[in-house]
């Protein structure tokens, strides 16, 4: 049983290394009978006068605008999307521009990186494997500019509110919005070299509140290593400031990395690393990427989620 054991951890060990898969969050399992919100029954969140029902709540196209007077009026395809090809701005990036880790952060990016951004899903230069390129066919550049004016605009806030290193960690599971939360039933699992997000509050991430931020675990060790790949490049990269700014926050057009989601961080390294994403700051990208390994990216990535965005 043991040797079975042994073989196991280093096979599923073997398989993290491979390549970030498990960043990208596919639902894996049935949602924990324990965890089902019944359909009937109004939700609402501390300092809102709304009341809303899961499936309200859960409308692409109308999510909820749960503290209308601490934003600028949203523009129409930031509230509504357009049409049934696209959907809302908010209803993944939410009225914070913070997004979930299935998501990216959009607020206070560049106008300019914004829009290049959504130039380059339209033309297919970057591949998104759920929305974007369809969402970025089906909109004006009237409309993206819109959009990215709004965004651009907003403040970012702390939204990884811990980084804890660790070798295991209560179960989880991928529900519903490829979100990953606690398993009802308890249990651990190992970490590997993965990086888990789960929501600092279920109950407030469930009904996209705008304000409710994810705490991220990340293997033993890796915020230091990562301190060094990010400050000095480790012998396999560039320091990072040298192109997003001495404190990370961002230079020109070039976005902030710092404070944002791990999960959704690694990504972007890998699809700079793999191809998936093109473009010019692809071109930049692809030869600092080029030499490192998944455990550098999760290194990365862990140390700038304890920065202040």
């Amino acid at each position: 049983m043991r040797y079975f054991l042994v073989l196991f951890l280093f096979i599923s060990t073997n398989l993290y290394a491979q390549g970030p898969e498990w960043a990208y969050q596919s639902v894996t399992e049935e949602i924990p009978e324990a965890h089902h919100i019944d359909p009937t029954i109004l939700r609402t969140v501390p300092g809102s006068d709304l009341a809303l029902t899961q499936d309200q709540i859960d409308d692409h196209w109308n999510p909820p605008d749960w503290f209308p007077n601490d934003h600028e009026p949203w523009p129409e395809v930031v509230a509504h999307g357009k049409g049934p090809e696209v959907r809302a701005c908010v209803a993944c990036h939410l009225a914070s521009g913070m997004g979930h880790p299935e998501s990216s952060q959009l607020a206070g990016y560049p106008v300019a990186y914004l829009v290049r951004q959504m130039e380059y899903f339209r033309s297919g230069e970057r591949t998104d494997r759920y929305w974007m390129n369809g969402f970025a066919q089906n909109v004006s550049d009237e409309e993206i500019l819109v959009a990215a004016e709004y965004f651009s605009a907003i403040e970012p806030i702390k939204w990884v509110m811990d980084v804890i290193e660790t070798d295991t960690l209560p179960r989880t599971y991928i529900g519903d919005g490829r979100m990953r939360f606690f398993h009802p039933d308890g249990g651990t699992e190992e970490l590997g070299y993965r990086i888990i997000e789960v929501p600092d509050n279920m109950e407030l991430a469930t009904t996209r509140h705008p304000n409710s931020g994810f705490v991220a675990y990340t293997p033993v060790g890796s915020i230091a290593r990562g301190e060094n790949l990010v400050k000095n490049g480790g012998g396999k990269t560039m320091a990072c400031g040298l192109c997003h700014g001495a404190d990370l926050t961002g230079l020109g057009e070039i976005p902030g990395i710092a404070g944002g989601s791990p999960v959704y961080s690694i990504r972007q390294l890998y699809d700079f690393q793999t191809g998936a994403r093109g473009g010019l700051m692809a071109t930049l990208m692809a030869p600092t990427v080029a030499n490192l390994t998944t455990e550098d990216m999760v290194d990365i990535v862990a140390y700038l989620a304890t920065l202040d965005p």
